[in-house]
This record gives structure tokens, C-alpha cells and sequence, in this order.
């Protein structure tokens, strides 16, 4: 049986030069009950030590987008699609302008990266406070609010916009099979340098392969690079 891929059909071949990842082979995954319950206490351990710890840096931020832009917020709420395709609120630090959503529209045509996901390296909604700290992934610093509430892991795949998940084949709405994290395994292994496509089998390698080793390995890789983001944007 021909496996669909991303971006096509059931109908259509399978993606050349990636392993192919069946629905069946990841819906009926063991349940893996202890890793399962070990990944959400760690979760909960670790994001809370990082807000307590971080919480010096969070203000300093806080200070900073307040004195650029006064009249905005200093985080950035948006709704993203989460475990089973359900939505949740997902906080960011503002790094764009008050009304970047509304500007979206008239920047989809100089999208920087195939399949559905927006990318743009010199996006004209990014602040100079913005810029820095896009540069150096603080702006996803709140997410850890998420992972205590249970809306995101630590390690997963990242959680989708709605808008594009509506252009997900069933080959991509694989990924959705799993709780989204605020890293994973294609952030580190090239971030926004790879194509969607190879994002998503990134992703199904992910959940197909996940363990509290690998999770340990993604969250040291992703500290390493957390000084040094040059792929982020």
C-alpha cells in the first residue's frame, strides 16, 4: 500500500527520499504509561524552576517592550492546535507590532518557507526589542506557563496555527497525535533552514522514537543552542 505524504493525498505517492510513517503504526504506539507520567512530571518540575529562575529576565523584558511600545503588551497571546487537534491559547513575549496579525495578510506572498508555515527573515513587523529576543528564542520564554498547565511539553513537536493546519494532508495531522512542546526534534537539526516536509518527518521520527533519553538529548541540544540562535527568526 502506497503511504500519503505530506501535503498530498492518501491517492498520491509516497514522499521520495523520507521514511514513510503509517496512522496505523503511530495510533496503536503502546501507551508507554510511565514515560508518559515521568515526561509530565518533568515537565512540571522544570518549568517551574525555570519561570522562578528566569523571573529577573522576564522583567527585565517585560521593562524593555514596554518602554519601545507603551501602549502594547508585553506578551503575546495566540491560539494554536494542540493534542488531537484541539486549540489552546499559546503566550509568547511580544516581539512584533500591536497589530501584526492584521498586517499577516499582505506579507503571505513573500513567505520564506514551502508548505504550510510562515517564515520571513526580515519581517517589517519585528520590533528592535522583538529582534533580539526572536534572535535568542527569549520570546518563547512564556511557554513554560503552557507546559505547566498541561497545554505543551517541554519536547514535541511545535504547535501549529490553525490557518495552517487547514492545509495539513493526513499525512500531517500525524504530528498532531502527540502534546506539542516548545522544542523538538527539528529545532534542532536546523530550525527554519528546513523544508516543511522535512519538518514533519522530523516530527513522526520523534513520535515514532520518543523516550526520556531522547527527550534528555533534545533539551541539552536546545540549551546549547539557546546563546547562539542564528537560525531563528
Amino acid at each position: 500500500m502506497i503511504s500519503p505524504t505530506p501535503q498530498r493525498n492518501e491517492s498520491d505517492v509516497a514522499f521520495e527520499g523520507t521514511p514513510a510513517y503509517s496512522p496505523y503504526v503511530l495510533e496503536n504506539d503502546n501507551p508507554r504509561v510511565i514515560y508518559q507520567a515521568f515526561k509530565r512530571a518533568t515537565d512540571i518540575v522544570l518549568a517551574l524552576i525555570g519561570l522562578v529562575v528566569l523571573s529577573p529576565l522576564f522583567l527585565i523584558v517585560a521593562i524593555l517592550i514596554k518602554l519601545e511600545d507603551p501602549k502594547g503588551s508585553v506578551f503575546f497571546g495566540q491560539t494554536r492546535i494542540g493534542k488531537d487537534e484541539k486549540p489552546f491559547r499559546m503566550y509568547k513575549f511580544r516581539s512584533m507590532v500591536s497589530n501584526a496579525e492584521e498586517l499577516l495578510d499582505g506579507l503571505l506572498e513573500q513567505n520564506e518557507i514551502s508548505g504550510a508555515m510562515f517564515k520571513m527573515k526580515k519581517d517589517p513587523r519585528i520590533t528592535r526589542v522583538g529582534a533580539v529576543i526572536r534572535k535568542t528564542s527569549i520570546d518563547e520564554l512564556p511557554q513554560l506557563w503552557n507546559v505547566v498547565r498541561g497545554d505543551m511539553s517541554l519536547v514535541g513537536p511545535r504547535p501549529a496555527l490553525p490557518r495552517e493546519v487547514a492545509e495539513y494532508s493526513s499525512y500531517d495531522k500525524l504530528r498532531l497525535r502527540v502534546i506539542p512542546g516548545c522544542t523538538g526534534l527539528w529545532q534542532v537539526s536546523g530550525r527554519n533552514e528546513l523544508s516543511f516536509s522535512e519538518m514533519v518527518e522530523l516530527d513522526l521520527r520523534y513520535i515514532e522514537q520518543r523516550g526520556v533519553m531522547m527527550d534528555w538529548k533534545i533539551i541539552f541540544m536546545t540549551i546549547r543552542m539557546f546563546a547562539g540562535s542564528k537560525n531563528a527568526y
